[in-house]
């Protein structure tokens, strides 16, 4: 292929109503709380499922490996089209394992007896013209049907039967065959290779010729490979969601309780919004029981996904693709959450002394931030780390005070700020709880937003992490209008179901 530059530089049984025994118990709990024990006591064991709606269906090894690879190809084309900076890297084992370590013996055996061919009087050339079969078959895959002139170069140059009549024949001249490969290489490599290729020439001993050019081309399929992924994306944009759809249909037919998981996260769901719509109504907030909307339930089960307890609740199977994502949104927002209630806590506590102050409040946010960082690794000590926000952001408020000629904080106030701060690691923290809600509350609006609606408003306390909770809300955006398009039909028939049970046990009650 000539050079472009457009070429890349590289089941679940019904919940029991209130006249059930834990009834009362479910009217004075927390919903969210409550339902994270429902979830555990009444998920059924991944090694024992049974479809509650539909009948057993016999099915071969053959076409539960057809449907497997299907859900494999839908994964791969999902993932491109969600993930902008999606590329092909190179398998590499870990530093040190095991794999690694035979993958170097391996090698270097190769390498060596490769070596101990060449170095034979006359050369044995049967390995190095393997070799060259191999390579020959790469130049080929680079090229595109139209290409027959540059085709027919590559069949006439790396004839392996004329090479091999001229080995035997002790007229075999490795190096022109290889300054061809490396010439051929250049032709078609992405201009991040051009280097690499050029170093090409300065090798003369064959056998690290051979090796080094494995080596470039290696790094040319994988630059290739990315070309043809940017290449791609546009097309699988458009077709997509039908594609998406389609493949979880023949594996729904295939495995019929295929959606359990995803019913009893819209039944949860449903059932929060249901208690506190019930606890409303009790306070008088609201004049009389009102049906749930669809919408409302469902956008309301995406943000459970942002609190999911990943280790014990098994994830719902139409975003199983994404379960990642959703795992790293919910450890960002923790960390947002608890960065939000310190800088609230510290600026409640200075006052107008530090209020406005240019460039202070990012700095703020990057200490705590950094002190943070290991939050989720297990040699993090809770304790030990926020008791050091708290020494710190004493001792940038003392350096700031003095800075701007306001009273030094007393030891009293100090104290008291440290306590604060200490407090914070307690998820039960009313400052981190009001956070909390006020996140939760812009990210639902935010999947609730319309052009015919105003904008999202950011809720007091996350000025702070204003940018960071934007970016954060435009990929849960992005993924949840993504997600309702290709399994709205589901979704539809689930919630439809869901509801009508809601309502039906609301009006028995």
């Amino acid at each position: 292929m000539p050079k472009d530059s457009d070429q890349p530089s590289n089941g679940e049984d019904k919940q029991t109503d209130s006249k059930d025994t834990g009834g009362s118990a479910d009217k004075t709990e927390d919903p969210e709380a409550l339902v994270q024990k429902r979830m555990r006591r009444n998920t059924p064991s991944p090694h024992r499922i049974t479809p509650q709606s539909s009948p057993p269906v016999c099915v071969s090894v053959e076409e539960l490996m057809e449907t497997a690879k299907g859900v494999t190809n839908m994964a791969l084309a999902h993932e491109i089209v969600l993930n902008g900076n999606f590329q092909v890297k190179p398998p590499e084992p870990a530093e040190g394992s095991l794999e690694k370590r035979v993958k170097d013996i391996m090698h270097k055996a190769f390498w060596d007896s490769l070596e101990a061919q060449m170095k034979q009087d006359p050369p044995l050339y049967d390995h190095a013209i393997k070799l060259v079969g191999e390579i020959k078959e790469t130049l080929l895959s680079f090229l595109v049907p139209t290409q027959g002139r540059l085709r027919g170069q590559i069949e006439e140059a790396l004839d392996l039967s004329l090479i091999q009549q001229q080995a035997e024949n002790g007229a075999l001249d490795i190096g022109r065959v290889a300054q061809f490969i490396i010439g051929m290489m250049g032709a078609f490599c992405a201009p991040c290779r051009d280097e690499d290729v050029k170093k090409l020439h300065d090798i003369t001993d064959t056998v690290p010729l051979l090796k080094a050019i494995f080596s470039v081309l290696d790094k040319m399929k994988i630059d290739m490979a990315n070309f043809a992924v940017r290449s791609i994306r546009p097309q699988l944009l458009q077709h997509s969601v039908e594609y998406e759809r389609k493949k979880f249909q023949e594996f729904l037919d295939k495995q019929p309780n295929a959606l359990d998981f995803t019913r009893k996260w819209l039944e949860d769901s449903a059932y929060i919004l249901r208690n506190r719509q019930e606890k409303s109504e009790v306070a008088g907030a609201a004049a009389g029981p009102s049906s749930l909307q669809p919408l409302t339930v469902h956008n309301h089960a995406y943000l459970c996904l942002l609190k999911w307890d990943h280790s014990a609740v098994p994830f719902p199977e139409t975003l199983l693709m994404d379960q990642v994502r959703f795992q790293e949104m919910q450890v960002e927002l923790e960390q947002l959450t608890t960065v939000a209630s310190v800088l609230l806590i510290v600026y409640n506590s200075a006052g107008e002394a530090i209020s406005g102050l240019p460039g202070l409040m990012d700095h703020l946010k990057s200490t705590v931030r950094v002190l943070l960082a290991e939050r989720h690794t297990p040699s993090f000590n809770a304790e030990e780390a926020f008791a050091t926000i708290g020494e710190r952001m004493c001792a940038e408020l003392e350096e700031c005070l003095s800075k701007h000629a306001f009273s030094p904080f007393s030891c009293d106030r100090q104290s008291a700020l440290k306590g604060q701060i200490a407090a914070v690691k307690c998820p039960d923290n009313p400052i981190l709880k009001l956070i909390d809600s006020r996140i939760q509350t812009y990210l639902l609006a935010f999947l609730e937003f319309s052009p015919h609606k105003s904008p999202v408003a950011l809720p007091g306390g996350l000025a702070p992490i204003s940018k960071e909770l934007e970016d954060i809300a435009i990929r849960l955006g992005r993924l949840v209008n993504f997600n309702k398009l290709v399994y709205s039909p589901f979704y539809q028939d689930l919630l439809q179901d869901i509801l009508t049970d809601e309502e039906n046990a609301t009006v028995e009650t």
